[in-house]
């Protein structure tokens, strides 16, 4: 019998995904009302930048265990504890700066303070575009006060709780939140599930993992012997981690759980 539900955070319930793209559209129209650029292209170079500096870094392993993706990197902040959190924090204002200013090079514009301008700026559009899913409060309506709820998040404690603190209505419906840096690992070692079974005082088999990430919410569930729910909303294919279930929304959750 189901007696917690574990949710992901990141483009389960608040649309990541959604806030970074429009926070570079955002962006990359300052960008081309100042300079003759095309700012789809300007978004594809800075993306493909971010990646390549973020991966360059002695951090980089830190962050593939905690799972802090690139684009995180340019808008956190790293106010957290720990010597690998003290070291992003000090490289993060060079890694925005480069990652923009390489971009800027590559479609001809050689202007570091335009792309120190762009860095900034990138960190004030995201936090205007902080969205949940549609459906996303209903479901949790109707699971609260029927099972514990937990939300199991990958990242930087301060950028998580900086995401909750634009979205304020998501956090009453939870009784714990764990979060990947805090714990000192990520989704999908099985280890933070464990530790998440705990504070609830639960087995594996009273608890579903709920996830849009094969690859750690899916992953880490198998590993850690917890049935698991995949939300694919956009039609992706299978990979090697297969889900327990399936749905293509939040709104087909509650039928499957009260089955279990």
């Amino acid at each position: 019998m189901v007696k917690a539900v574990f949710f992901d955070l990141d483009d389960t319930l608040l649309w990541d995904e959604k806030s970074v793209k429009d926070a570079f559209e955002k962006t990359c129209e300052l960008a081309s009302e100042k300079y003759d650029i095309n700012p789809n292209e300007l978004e594809a170079k800075v993306r493909e930048h971010a990646r390549e500096i973020y991966a360059s870094y002695d951090t980089y392993d830190f962050t593939q265990m905690i799972g802090i993706n690139p684009f995180e990197g340019l808008w956190a902040n790293f106010l957290d504890e720990g010597e690998e959190f003290g070291k992003l924090k000090e490289i993060a204002p060079d890694y925005r700066k480069d990652a923009w200013t390489r971009g800027l090079i590559d479609l001809g514009i050689d202007d570091p303070a335009f792309g120190l301008e762009l860095a900034e700026a990138f960190p004030r559009e995201r936090k205007k575009t902080a969205l949940l899913f549609d459906d996303a409060i209903q479901v949790l309506e109707e699971l609260k006060g029927n099972y514990q709820l937990l939300l199991l998040t990958n990242g930087s404690p301060d950028l998580q709780h900086t995401k909750l603190d634009l979205t304020p209505e998501l956090v009453p419906y939870f009784d714990h939140i764990v979060i990947s840096g805090g714990f000192g690992k990520g989704k999908p070692d099985p280890s933070i599930f464990e530790h998440a079974m705990e504070l609830l005082s639960l087995k594996n088999n009273e608890v579903i993992m709920v996830g849009d990430n094969l690859n750690t919410d899916i992953l880490g569930a198998e590993r850690a012997g917890i049935r698991s729910v995949w939300i694919n909303r956009h039609e992706k294919a299978h990979g090697k981690t297969i889900p327990t279930y399936e749905i293509s929304g939040l709104d087909e959750l509650l039928p499957i759980i009260e089955k279990l």
